[in-house]
């Protein structure tokens, strides 16, 4: 199940007597075991039928010993166990994890058992029967459409609302970790006000103190194939503090943005209509066009493939300078750009 529908269970009170919430994704999980815990301690006093175990501090006995415990002046006990992982690992405690499915075959009614692990062997007795009897909570990773709708709901959560675009750009900036993300929309969100946009103007203001116009003053400069512009705007934009791999994201970003516009065009859709479906408002249609009139899809793929390289090398592929590595990929991209008898301008 997904973590989404584990929190419906929760809110209905509708709940199993063991989860396995299994995934790297820490928000999501913990964004599980909360709900859970809440709709089971409701009711009660506070702290009374709530046990919270770290497998490798405490055994495998110590939980289901706590689990089949029977709840005092309540409905339900529940019983967190976290890292279980590390049981798995452990040769002391090789026999744990079986030990916890045999519990599953006839676990107690009266409690709910929560596992709480970033990785399992899949071919583990526990996580095949957690995926047979629908326990298993999947906390993977969020793909980029998926993450992007989570950032819509959490915005609306808050208060705020946000745009497709906007919602992409603050995913690409900050993901895919959600607990960066939600760090990142959390302080956009205060620095709009409460009940107003999130913008992307905003969020480039918060997240990476760079202006879109500044973003687009780089891009621009690569399209014309101008070595000198694109150097002097990457000067400008250009933060040594983060290696300038939120530029990166921005420039990707913006990218695909107009390689869906071009595609949009190309299917003859008129210019409004082919920037909303490029996820861009309507009145930039004009400058999106502008754009592909200088860069045309070979040109924005191999923009893309650059970027990839770039991230790549700045998060350890080279030991050039961070800035450097960007410098020489931005030459590259303008000198392998340039058509026959068009000359780059100098830096």
């Amino acid at each position: 199940m997904t973590p989404d529908q584990a929190i419906a269970e929760a809110k209905s009170g509708t709940l199993r007597p063991v989860y396995l919430v299994l995934g790297e994704e820490s928000r999501l999980a913990s964004d599980v075991v909360r709900a859970l815990r809440e709709a089971i301690t409701r009711s009660g006093i506070p702290g009374l039928n709530d046990d919270q175990l770290v497998a490798g501090e405490s055994t495998a006995q110590a939980a289901l010993s706590a689990a089949k415990t029977l709840p005092m002046m309540a409905k339900r006990r529940v019983v967190v166990v976290k890292n279980v992982e590390r049981w798995q690992t452990e040769s002391k405690q090789d026999n744990a994890l079986d030990l916890l499915a045999d519990y599953t075959e006839r676990p107690s009614e009266s409690s709910v058992l929560i596992l709480v692990a970033s990785k399992l062997d899949k071919r583990k007795r526990l996580v095949a029967r957690a995926q047979k009897q629908g326990f298993l909570v999947s906390c993977d990773s969020l793909d980029r459409a998926q993450l992007r709708q989570w950032i819509e709901r959490t915005t609306a959560e808050l208060g705020n609302t946000i745009s497709r675009p906007a919602a992409e750009l603050l995913g690409e900036l900050a993901g895919p970790d959600l607990s960066g993300v939600a760090d990142s929309l959390e302080r956009v969100c205060l620095f709009v006000g409460s009940q107003q946009p999130v913008t992307e103007a905003a969020i480039t203001e918060c997240v990476v103190r760079l202006r879109e116009t500044n973003v687009w003053a780089l891009v621009d400069a690569v399209g014309r194939r101008d070595v000198g512009g694109a150097l002097k705007a990457l000067a400008e934009v250009y933060d040594p503090s983060d290696r300038g791999l939120r530029l990166v994201s921005v420039l990707a970003w913006s990218a695909r943005q107009l390689i869906r516009f071009e595609a949009a065009i190309a299917d003859g859709l008129p210019p409004p209509d082919a920037a909303k479906k490029a996820g861009a408002p309507p009145f930039k249609a004009r400058d999106l066009a502008e754009q592909i009139k200088r860069l045309s899809r070979p040109d924005l793929e191999r923009w893309l493939v650059a970027l990839a390289d770039i991230d790549l090398n700045l998060k350890g592929g080279s030991k050039r300078p961070p800035k450097a590595v960007i410098e020489h990929a931005l030459i590259r991209l303008c000198q392998a750009g340039a058509r026959p008898g068009q000359r780059s301008a100098r830096a």
